[in-house]
């Protein structure tokens, strides 16, 4: 289990002991004259959330830029969350697509075509630590793109007209992305997660919310990430008992197939918006809840965004370095395990690494709502 608070910034770290690791102190006079650029996120939505310093650092210093972000379908979803971004592609990449879409030579050709009909000037191309950019980086060359910026382990491949050597594998993810733009000079005032919210609060489907609540999030796509539901359920009925908030939950559509017994546990607490929601509703709940029970999945980096309390059970998949929310009051909570980081979408186990009894969920959580001041009567 982990307790986080103020995450020291890992670029800071990384130039102090990694001096080879300096950034340019200017914008390089090629970057300067970019007007037409892509930026390409080919992930989830949590991925291209945690672009937006390095999203937000570009338009600062290239304010007349055009800045398309090309992202997959679920990450280009993320566009009013983005007010940096002028217009977004939707595209699912063969490369990345972990062999669900068909090998069609003609969709790559219409993906290249289409990309040079737009006479790009440059590609910053944003990856994990364990992925490649070069097959995005082949595809704007093809493309015709003049400029293209992207970090590899490879070397010698030739696509990238500018290479940055990867950085450690443990470090942040933000920290990633921005260290990219700041090897060509970017300048980066604010390192931390932003998004664009609404100022009004939320209403969903002419549903008036309560003034206080609980924000339960119980499901990702990744089986391995999953709290158990049924724990998250007595975890979040016995906090609503406590303080006599609400408990919202939210899902995707397809979450509610699994979600009966999770919504009966809750009972007359619970205000069901399974399926109901878009990802600027979702956002707008994050930043008005009083508290968030989520594994690590978007919502935690929405939480991170908008500084919102939050309790993470944090699975062992990944290290808690690359992906723990930075700024927002936070308690990740997972066991050690020797399989972890696994990187794995299933579990060949039984979750050891997420076995927390509820009462630890609840004491995190009222330990987090003092510390914040964010505590009602019951609990002074």
């Amino acid at each position: 289990m982990g307790r986080w608070g103020e995450w020291e910034s890992e670029g800071a770290k990384l130039k102090t002991h990694h001096p080879e690791l300096k950034t340019q102190n200017s914008l390089s006079a090629d970057w300067r004259k970019v007007r037409n650029l892509l930026v390409m996120r080919l992930d989830n939505i949590g991925d291209v959330i945690m672009t937006s310093p390095a999203l937000r650092a570009i338009k600062q210093n290239l304010p007349e830029v055009k800045l398309t972000l090309m992202a997959s379908p679920s990450g280009s979803l993320t566009a009013p969350l983005l007010p940096w971004v002028d217009e977004v592609l939707p595209w699912r990449v063969l490369w990345q697509d972990l062999g669900r879409l068909p090998f069609d030579p003609e969709r790559e050709w219409e993906l290249i075509e289409m990309l040079s009909d737009r006479h790009f000037d440059a590609a910053i191309i944003f990856t994990s630590f364990n992925q490649s950019p070069h097959p995005a980086a082949l595809i704007v060359h093809l493309a015709g793109f003049p400029l293209q910026l992207g970090e590899s382990k490879e070397k010698g491949l030739g696509f990238l007209t500018h290479e940055l050597a990867s950085a450690p594998d443990e470090i942040h993810q933000v920290e990633r992305n921005l260290r990219l733009i700041e090897s060509v000079g970017f300048k980066v005032s604010d390192r931390h997660l932003t998004i664009q919210t609404s100022s009004f609060k939320p209403q969903i489907s002419n549903l008036r919310l309560p003034e206080q609540f609980i924000l339960l999030n119980p499901w990702t796509t990744c089986q391995s990430r999953n709290y158990d539901p049924n724990r998250f359920a007595v975890a979040a009925r016995r906090l609503s008992e406590i303080t006599g908030w609400s408990v919202v939950v939210t899902g995707v559509e397809k979450d509610r197939d699994r979600a009966f017994p999770l919504l009966q546990a809750l009972s007359n607490c619970v205000i069901d918006l399974i399926g109901k929601t878009s990802l600027l509703e979702l956002a707008d709940l994050v930043a008005a809840a009083q508290l968030i029970l989520t594994n690590n999945t978007s919502t935690m980096h929405l939480a991170d965004a908008t500084q919102t309390p939050m309790v993470v059970l944090f699975a062992g998949t990944e290290r808690e370095s690359q992906w723990c929310p930075r700024h927002a009051p936070v308690r990740l909570l997972r066991r050690p395990t020797v399989c972890s980081p696994c990187y794995a979408f299933t579990c060949p186990y039984h979750l050891e690494c997420l076995d927390i009894p509820p009462e630890t969920v609840v004491a995190a959580a009222l330990e987090l709502l003092r510390e914040t001041n964010a505590v009602v009567t019951a609990l002074r």
